[in-house]
């Protein structure tokens, strides 16, 4: 079986000749299109391993970092949530103290 890189050197090589069928057009396009697939597929193992991501245990450490980033969100989110809840009950406790004031009723305030 041959390598990725060879089938391309080959494919390389085929489209230089203009090796075509009787028909020309055809052939041409058969062989640009797995010259193009044969090479995306080999750049993007190059960039894999240029990520690190290229051995088996990739697809479950991209799955843990997606794992880790809903949580980190799902954080955010709560906190962000929280806070807001805060400032809407600090909020409606001065509104109610300075009501209570207003209205010249010390005695609530105790």
């Amino acid at each position: 079986m041959m390598d990725e890189e060879e089938a391309l050197a080959r494919l390389i090589a085929l489209a230089g000749t203009g090796a075509a069928g009787a028909a020309g057009a055809p052939a041409d396009a058969a062989i640009l299109r797995a010259l193009i697939e044969e090479a995306s597929e080999l750049g993007a193992r190059r960039a894999l391993a240029r990520l690190g991501l290229a051995d088996a245990a990739a697809r479950e450490d991209i799955g843990d970092l997606r794992q880790l980033l809903g949580a980190w969100r799902d954080a955010k989110t709560s906190a962000w949530k929280a806070a807001v809840d805060w400032a809407v009950r600090g909020m409606l406790a001065l509104l109610v103290v300075g009501l209570a004031v207003k209205m010249g009723l010390p005695g609530l305030l105790r």
